[in-house]
C-alpha cells in the first residue's frame, strides 16, 4: 500500500477502536441498568449489523464528491430527463466514452441497501448513503432516449454528459505490464482477446503469502517457491484462453513487494521475502527471448527496468498498458509503471500512448461496487486526478464469462474463501440484498468481470 492508503487505514481502525470502547460502555451500562442478558442480545444484534452494513472498507464520506476533470477534446454539453429518458441536445454517435456527470441523494432505505442507477440494460452502484456527485458510465449505449430509473436514491441538480472519442486501441501494438500474475486478466482480458497484436510482460513471480500451501507438508520457503512457479506458470499459460500465444507471454521473475525497495537502491540485488531464491532465471526457462537480466539473473532495479527497455525495443508497441500511478495504491503496481516510465527514457524505440488501469483503489475496497455484469461507473477520485480522456470498450456476455474462467485459471484466486467470509457474505445477502457470481468466490469475480472495462489515455 502507498503512504496514503495507509493513513486512511490508520484513520478507520483509529476510528473503528473508538466505536467499540463507546459499543462496551454501552453494554456494561444495559447489563447494570437493565438485565444481564441484553448485553447478550445487544452484542448480537451489533455483530450482525456491523457484517451486514458497516463491514466494507470505505475510506471517505459517501457524503464527498468525485472530482474529474475531463481533457480539452471531451465534449461536455447538458442533459436532461424527462419521463424517465436521457435527452441530449446534440449529436454524440461518432463518440465512443460517454459519461453522465449526476448528483445522487440515497433515500433513507439508500442507508441499509446499496443504491443504484438501472442505465439502460445495464446497472450502476454505488455507496450506501451516497449523497455527492458521481459518473455514470453509459459507453456502448445510445444516450439519447436512455432510461434511466433509481433505485435506493434519486437524482437532484442538472446532469452533464461528457463524450470522448478514442482509436480502436486493440486494432494497435499492445504491450501490457503485469506486475503479477493475473493483473493483465482482471484489467484487460477483455481488450487483449480481441487484440491482433500483443505482448505481455509479467514483472513478479508472485511468491509471497503461501501459507495455503504449506497444507503438503512444505516448509514456508519451499511453499512459497511452489507458489511462484505456479504464478509463474499462471502468467504465461491462462492468456492462450485469450488468444494470446506463450510466446508473446514473458515472465521476469522478479519478488513480490520489493520493486519499491529495489527502486530506492538501483544496483542492490533484492530477492524474495519467503522463498530463500535470489536469481530471476529460475521461471525465465520459457521465455521467448533473451533479456539483460539473463546474464546474472539479479534482481536489481537496473536489471528490471533495462529488461523493459529491451521488451520495448524489441516488440515496438504503439499502446503500453500499465497500472494507474494516482489511483492504484498497491506498491508494486506504482513500481511497476515507475519502472516502466524509466525504462521508455533508456529505450530508443517511443510508443504514442499509455492505457492506465486500476486494479486497486485508495479508498473503497468494493469499487466497481454491485454485481458481477453490470457495469463500471467512475471510481471514487476524492483528490483530483490529471485530465486524461477514459476509453471503456464493452464486453458482451460471452466475453465475460471467458474472463471469469481466464480468472478461475489464476491459482491465486482459487480454493474456499475463510468461514467467516463466507458467513458475512450470507448475513449481506440477507439483509442488504448484495449477491455474488457462482463463477468463483474470490471477490474479483465480482469486481472485474463487468460489462465494461475502464482505461485512463495518456498521451506520451
Amino acid at each position: 500500500m502507498t503512504g496514503r492508503k495507509q493513513q486512511l487505514l490508520k484513520r478507520h481502525r483509529r476510528n473503528k477502536r473508538v466505536a467499540l470502547i463507546v459499543a462496551l460502555l454501552v453494554l456494561l451500562a444495559s447489563g447494570v441498568l437493565l438485565a444481564w442478558w441484553v448485553p447478550l442480545v445487544l452484542l448480537a444484534l451489533g455483530w450482525l449489523a456491523h457484517e451486514a452494513w458497516f463491514a466494507d472498507h470505505l475510506f471517505y464520506s459517501p457524503r464527498d464528491d468525485y472530482r474529474y476533470e475531463f481533457p480539452d477534446d471531451c465534449v461536455s454539453v447538458p442533459a436532461r430527463i424527462e419521463h424517465g429518458a436521457l435527452l441530449v441536445d446534440a449529436s454524440l454517435e461518432s463518440y465512443d466514452t460517454l459519461v453522465l456527470e449526476v448528483r445522487l441523494r440515497a433515500s433513507l432505505l439508500g442507508r441499509w441497501f446499496d443504491p443504484y442507477v438501472l442505465v439502460g440494460n445495464d446497472r450502476q452502484d454505488f455507496e450506501r448513503g451516497v449523497s455527492g456527485r458521481r459518473y455514470l458510465n453509459v459507453s456502448g449505449q445510445q444516450a439519447n432516449g436512455l432510461r434511466l430509473i433509481t433505485r435506493w436514491c434519486r437524482m437532484v441538480g442538472d446532469l452533464h454528459l461528457h463524450a470522448m472519442r478514442n482509436p480502436d486501441f486493440a486494432t494497435q501494438r499492445l504491450m501490457i505490464v503485469a506486475p503479477h500474475a493475473d493483473d493483465a486478466e482482471l484489467a484487460a482480458f477483455g481488450l487483449y482477446s480481441k487484440a491482433a497484436d500483443v505482448v505481455i510482460v509479467t514483472l513478479t513471480q508472485g511468491e509471497i503469502e503461501a501459507e495455503a500451501y504449506e497444507r503438503f507438508g512444505l516448509d514456508k520457503a519451499s511453499a512459497a517457491r511452489l507458489k511462484g512457479r505456479l504464478r509463474a506458470w499462471d502468467s504465461l499459460a491462462a492468456p492462450l484462453w485469450g488468444g494470446v500465444r506463450q510466446d508473446r507471454c514473458i515472465q521476469l521473475g522478479y519478488y513480490c513487494l520489493q520493486l519499491p525497495t529495489m527502486a530506492e537502491q538501483p544496483t542492490s540485488p533484492f530477492g524474495s521475502r519467503e522463498s530463500g531464491e535470489c536469481d530471476v532465471r529460475t521461471v525465465r526457462g520459457q521465455n521467448p527471448l533473451t533479456l539483460p537480466a539473463d546474464v546474472d539473473g539479479q534482481p536489481t532495479w537496473h536489471n528490471l527496468t533495462a529488461d523493459l527497455a529491451a521488451l520495448i525495443d524489441h516488440y515496438r508497441p504503439v499502446v503500453v498498458l500499465t497500472p494507474h500511478p494516482e489511483l492504484d495504491p498497491h506498491h508494486d503496481h506504482v513500481a511497476s509503471t515507475r519502472a516502466l516510465r524509466e525504462a521508455l527514457a533508456r529505450s530508443h524505440w517511443q510508443p504514442d500512448t499509455l492505457l492506465l488501469y486500476a486494479n486497486h483503489l485508495h479508498d473503497n475496497d468494493r469499487w466497481p461496487m454491485g454485481p458481477a455484469g453490470s457495469g463500471i461507473a467512475l471510481p471514487p477520485a476524492i483528490a483530483p486526478l490529471p485530465a486524461d480522456r477514459l476509453w471503456s470498450p464493452t464486453l458482451d456476455s460471452k466475453q465475460q464469462l471467458d474472463k471469469a474462467m481466464a480468472l478461475a485459471l489464476q491459482h491465486d484466486l482459487q480454493g474456499r474463501l475463510p468461514l467467516k467470509r463466507r458467513l458475512r457474505r450470507v448475513i449481506q445477502h440477507l439483509l442488504a440484498g448484495r449477491r455474488w457470481p457462482v463463477t468463483g468466490e474470490d471477490e474479483f469475480f465480482r469486481k472485474a468481470v463487468r460489462r465494461h472495462e475502464l482505461f485512463w489515455v495518456r498521451k506520451l
